[in-house]
């Protein structure tokens, strides 16, 4: 493996970044999404020396990988990270959503508002481990005229619900254009084969959307990531919030919190743990 320089001098790497992240980190996410943000594919491990980083960060990043091979990304975590260093994970709570679907199931019969949430929470419970397509049917939920439940949804989401709802109509004028260029040049590829053909692309479609990253392929609550996480060879495990850690100023970063104080995933599980010394 071809191994990179640490970014700077404040050893701080995140990893699965996104559009979230810090210049004076070293980020790294499976394709560049900034000019400090480093292209490459952490299924092959993560691309840095033994004992690199005072801290290792990953947001919604370890449920994308198979629950066999989220052992071998926490175990790479643990070898980039210097004794004493300190890993901050954070996951969908599969607790905190299987809570509130049973307090959902409870009310859905007899209020409306209820019933509403109740398949909103159906959907963050099950959609992103079974579809077959990008967003799945969480995104042609998000994507209706009318939602009785915007401020529950938000209160699951955040910022991210939010933004969603503002780029819809970008979104929507860039798809009709799209189908209609196609429509123009008709292409309509798939139709034109036979049809073993027809479901052999099919299902070569879906089994490449499968593996390209977007699906969780695991969840974890409490007790199962501190398990993973002691399994990994860390210690001092201990359950946060999106503002507390073992990092002084933690907040200052915005990396799990909005520049207003907002939580940026309020749907997520917070965890840190520490290397041990030797």
């Amino acid at each position: 493996m071809k191994y990179y320089q640490v970014h700077s001098d404040l050893n701080y790497l995140n990893l699965g970044c996104g559009y979230r992240f810090d210049s004076e980190w070293t980020n790294v996410d499976f394709v560049s999404t900034g000019k400090d943000v480093i292209a490459y594919n952490l299924a092959k491990g993560i691309p840095f020396a033994d004992n690199s980083f005072d801290l290792v960060y990953h947001s919604h990043v370890v449920e994308h990988f198979a629950k066999t091979s989220a052992t071998s990304f926490i175990r790479e975590c643990h070898r980039v990270l210097k004794p004493q260093g300190i890993m901050r994970v954070v996951v969908p709570d599969l607790e905190q959503i299987v809570r509130l679907y049973l307090t959902a199931l409870d009310k859905a019969s007899a209020s409306e508002q209820w019933a509403a949430n109740y398949e909103w929470i159906s959907l963050e419970l099950l959609d992103q481990l079974v579809r077959n397509g990008r967003g799945g049917e969480m995104a042609v939920y998000l994507s209706q005229d009318e939602i009785t439940n915007k401020e529950f949804i938000t209160e699951r989401f955040g910022s991210e619900a939010q933004k969603f709802w503002q780029s819809k109509h970008q979104r929507d004028r860039q798809s009709k254009s799209l189908l209609r260029r196609i429509k123009e040049l008709g292409m309509n590829f798939p139709q034109l084969l036979p049809q073993p053909l027809q479901r052999l692309y099919k299902a070569i479609k879906i089994g490449y959307y499968r593996q390209n990253g977007e699906t969780h392929q695991w969840m974890y609550d409490r007790y199962s990531l501190a398990v993973l996480l002691e399994t990994c060879g860390l210690e001092q495990i201990v359950l946060r919030t999106a503002t507390e850690s073992y990092v002084d100023n933690w907040t200052s970063f915005n990396l799990d919190t909005e520049p207003d104080g907002s939580v940026y995933k309020p749907d997520s599980l917070f965890m840190e743990a520490v290397k041990p010394k030797s």
